[in-house]
């Protein structure tokens, strides 16, 4: 079969997108290439979604976002064939189950390099591109979950929240040269998360029962059938990143945007009402902060 030639007189945008085999990247595959969109199309094992490289204008390449050089090689050829990236979009997770004592630390280990250090280094990868147009969009699939925790997931929380730290300090440095971050934070959806792509522990405590575990069985039982719709989910992402103001932080179904707000009130209460002692902690002669 004859490699097919680079598109780069083309108009349309160029989406990078990180684990399309199933879940939201799959779908937000699916619906830019509906839009005839260019799109590369990634996923570590090529034969998942090669179903997508006959729906339109995509490249499709063998990516796993631990390995750099798998990254750097998918960049670039990324590059070559349509000219640039416009928007990447870090969709490549996995989660794990078990109360925090209970956690293999080898399982912790393999979840931070996905979940974390595999989207940064998509980012170091695609930004000299997109800093040298001075135009560009990073999307980085979060979670209510970086926003708030839960029993059995804390360590998943753990990488949530670091990838919420990243961004908001990612979107300071690199706004001013043009390019765009958002975070988009799910409540529960129907992908395969829950029953395929979140390991649990082998190793069960009696006193979690009531609370890790009791957790656990309950995400378990509603995996693909949480009221999240990816298809839906897919078309509000699309929608935010081609807004004129897109959001910073995008909330996804009713759970994520309630369980944010209830969030916000309880951080809200718990910090005026401890407001006396937490002010009496600077010197009376210090000067004002400006930042930190």
């Amino acid at each position: 079969m004859k490699p097919t030639p680079p598109n780069r007189q083309s108009t349309k945008p160029v989406w990078f997108i990180t684990g399309c085999s199933s879940g939201f990247g799959r779908q937000i595959a699916k619906h830019v290439l509906e839009l005839g969109y260019r799109v590369v199309v990634t996923s570590r094992e090529r034969e998942d979604v090669q179903d997508l490289a006959e729906a339109g204008d995509a490249l499709v390449l063998t990516l796993d976002v631990t390995d750099r050089a798998q990254a750097e090689e998918a960049v670039r050829r990324a590059e070559e064939h349509f000219g640039g990236i416009d928007v990447l979009v870090n969709n490549a997770g996995i989660g794990y189950f078990a109360a925090i004592e209970e956690s293999d630390e080898a399982d912790v280990r393999r979840m931070f390099e996905v979940n974390v250090f595999g989207l940064c280094r998509m980012i170091h990868v695609v930004l000299p591109g997109m800093r040298k147009r001075r135009k560009g969009f990073i999307v980085n699939l979060s979670s209510i979950g970086g926003l708030r925790s839960f029993p059995a997931l804390g360590y998943y929380n753990a990488t949530k929240f670091a990838v919420e730290g990243m961004s908001e300090a990612l979107w300071q440095e690199v706004e001013p040269l043009g390019i765009r971050v958002m975070l988009v934070e799910p409540s529960g959806f129907r992908t395969d998360w829950a029953g395929r792509s979140a390991n649990e522990t082998k190793r069960q405590i009696d006193d979690y029962a009531e609370t890790a575990d009791k957790n656990i069985q309950s995400l378990r039982k509603v995996s693909g059938h949480q009221a999240g719709d990816p298809v839906l989910a897919a078309q509000a992402i699309v929608q935010a990143v081609e807004s004129p103001n897109p959001p910073h932080r995008l909330l996804l179904g009713n759970d994520a945007y309630d369980g944010a707000l209830s969030k916000l009130d309880e951080l809200r209460l718990e910090f005026t009402t401890w407001e006396s002692v937490s002010r009496g902690a600077d010197s009376p002669e210090a000067a004002p902060a400006l930042s930190v």
